[in-house]
C-alpha cells in the first residue's frame, strides 16, 4: 500500500493567483450566523438570549463536552435570533444570529491567558476556541492533550496547501512568520519530549519555504521540507508518511506513532491568543474561482455570509455554476448564498457554469487509473460494486476493501475518464458501514 517514494501522484492545476495578495479585512457587515457545531464533537451550548448586546470576543456558547469548542461573537451588535442552521451535509444544528452594529467593539477585559505549563497551555488553547483550521475541525486542545500520555517525538506543521486556488495558509507563512515562530517556541517549551519539528510545504511555494528557513535558521530542532506538488500532499496520513516515512495504521491516530500534526494557521492562531487573549473570531479565506471578478484573500468575521463576502470581493464576473466552501477537490457545495463561513473555512471557490458542469458518467472501462491515483492504493471501483449487493455482503465487502481508509481526497473522480462519481460512492459506502456497525452495536 505504501510502495511509492511519495504518497500522492495526482497533478492538479495550482491556480494560486492570489498567493502574492496580502489579505484585506472586512470592516463592516450586516449580520453573522454562528452555528454551534463548527468542530468535530458535541455542539456548543448557547449562553446568550435574544436581545442581548454582545461585543467582539465575547463568549456566547460554551463547549458541551471534552470534544467540543466554545464559540465567540465575531461582531458587536445584538442577538436577534437563536436559530437553526441546516449544514451542507444535511444536519441541522443550533445557531446564533447576531445583527452587527457596524462598530466591531471589542469585549472589555480581554487579556492574555497565563501559560506556565503544558496543562495551562492546553487550557488556553481550549479557551481560545481553536480547532484544526485546515481540515475537519478537531479541537486542538484535545489533540494537545494526547501529548500528556507521552511518546510524542515529532510535530509536523502542515503548510502543504495542496488544493487548487487556496492561498490563505500561504499568506500566514508570509505575513505572520513571527507568530509561527512564537507558536513553535511555545510547543518546544512545554512539550520537551519533542525531538524535531518538520514544516511540510509544497515546492510550488518557494517564498514560504524561504521565509520558514529564515525564521528558524538558528533552531536545530526545526527543519523545512519542500515536498513535491502532488495532490493530496496536505492530507494528514500522506503528510506524515512523506515527511517521516511513518505509517499511521488503520483505526489509529498520529499520536500512536509519536506524531502530532498542526496546521500552520492553527499554530499562528495559538500564538496570537497566548499573546493577546483574543479568541478565534475571524479567518483569512481565499475568494477565487473562474466566476470571481476580483480574486483576493480576505480576513472575514466567522459567521459572515457568502453573499457579503462575495460582494466585498467585487462580486461575480459571470454566472456561478457552483459555489464551494474550500477548493474544487474536497470542497463542499454551498446550498445558498446566505450560508456562513465557519472556523474551518479556508476558501470560497466560485466556478462558472462551464467549469462546474460535470460530464455525464459512462460505463467503467476498467482502466485502473483510479487505483493508480489513490494515494494509499485503494480500489474505488470495488467500493462502487459493493454498493449493489445485499446488506450483509455489501458490508462485508466494504469492510474487506477497507473503505474507511478513504480520505475523500477526490483523486479517483478527478482522473476517471468515464466521469464516474467515485468519491461520492466512497462516501456512501463509509456512511452505510458506519450506520450498520452502529445499529449492530445498539442491539448488543
Amino acid at each position: 500500500m505504501f510502495g511509492f517514494k511519495f504518497l500522492g501522484k495526482t497533478h492538479v492545476p495550482h491556480n494560486k493567483s492570489t498567493a502574492d495578495m496580502a489579505p484585506v479585512r472586512m470592516t463592516s457587515l450586516k449580520e453573522v450566523l454562528l452555528p454551534m457545531a463548527q468542530h468535530i464533537g458535541a455542539p456548543a451550548t448557547p449562553i446568550v438570549k435574544v436581545g442581548d448586546e454582545v461585543k467582539v470576543g465575547q463568549l456566547i456558547a460554551e463547549p458541551a463536552g471534552y470534544v467540543s469548542s466554545p464559540i465567540y461573537a465575531s461582531v458587536s451588535g445584538k442577538v436577534v435570533k437563536l436559530d437553526t442552521y441546516l449544514r451542507p451535509d444535511g444536519k441541522s444544528v443550533p445557531a446564533i444570529r447576531i445583527e452587527s452594529d457596524g462598530l466591531m467593539t471589542v469585549q472589555d477585559g480581554i487579556t492574555p491567558p497565563t501559560v506556565d505549563s503544558l496543562d495551562s497551555l492546553i487550557e488556553a488553547v481550549r479557551s481560545s476556541g481553536l480547532v484544526g483550521l485546515g481540515g475537519a475541525g478537531f479541537p486542538t486542545s484535545v489533540k494537545l492533550d494526547a501529548v500528556k500520555n507521552g511518546g510524542i517525538h515529532t510535530i509536523i506543521v502542515n503548510g502543504a496547501e495542496c488544493e487548487p486556488y487556496i492561498t490563505s495558509d500561504t499568506r500566514t507563512m508570509l505575513d505572520q512568520s513571527e507568530l509561527i515562530y512564537d507558536g513553535i517556541s511555545l510547543l518546544e517549551k512545554y512539550i520537551p519530549s519533542v525531538e524535531r519539528f518538520i514544516f511540510g510545504i509544497e515546492s510550488n511555494k518557494p517564498e514560504c519555504i524561504k521565509e520558514m528557513v529564515r525564521i528558524f535558521q538558528d533552531n536545530p530542532k526545526v527543519s523545512v521540507m519542500p515536498l513535491p506538488s502532488l495532490y493530496p500532499q496536505g492530507a494528514e496520513k500522506v503528510l506524515i508518511y512523506n515527511t517521516t516515512k511513518l505509517v499511521v495504521p488503520e483505526g489509529k491516530l498520529p499520536a500512536d506513532v509519536g506524531v502530532l500534526v498542526i496546521n500552520v494557521t492553527s499554530l499562528a492562531t495559538l500564538a496570537d491568543y497566548v499573546m493577546t487573549g483574543m479568541p478565534l473570531v475571524e479567518k483569512c479565506i481565499t475568494v477565487d474561482g473562474s466566476a470571481v471578478k476580483e480574486p483576493k484573500n480576505i480576513i472575514a468575521p466567522i459567521g459572515a455570509s457568502i453573499s457579503e463576502i462575495l460582494e466585498f470581493a467585487g462580486g461575480l464576473k459571470e454566472d456561478a455554476g457552483k459555489i464551494l466552501f474550500g477548493g474544487p477537490m474536497m470542497g463542499i457545495a454551498a446550498c445558498s448564498l446566505d450560508e456562513p463561513i465557519s472556523k474551518t473555512t479556508n476558501a470560497i471557490t466560485v466556478l462558472n457554469v462551464k467549469d462546474a458542469t460535470e460530464r455525464e458518467a459512462t460505463a467503467c472501462i476498467h482502466c485502473g487509473r483510479c487505483v493508480e491515483a489513490c494515494p494509499i492504493g485503494l480500489n474505488p471501483t470495488a467500493f462502487s460494486k459493493a454498493l449493489n449487493y445485499g446488506t450483509e455482503e455489501k458490508m462485508a465487502r466494504l469492510e474487506e476493501y477497507r473503505v474507511n481508509l478513504c480520505m475523500e481526497c477526490g483523486c479517483c473522480s478527478f482522473v476517471c475518464p468515464a466521469s464516474r462519481p467515485l468519491v461520492q460512492n466512497n462516501r456512501l459506502g463509509k456512511t452505510a458501514l458506519r450506520e450498520y456497525n452502529a445499529h449492530k452495536a445498539s442491539l448488543k
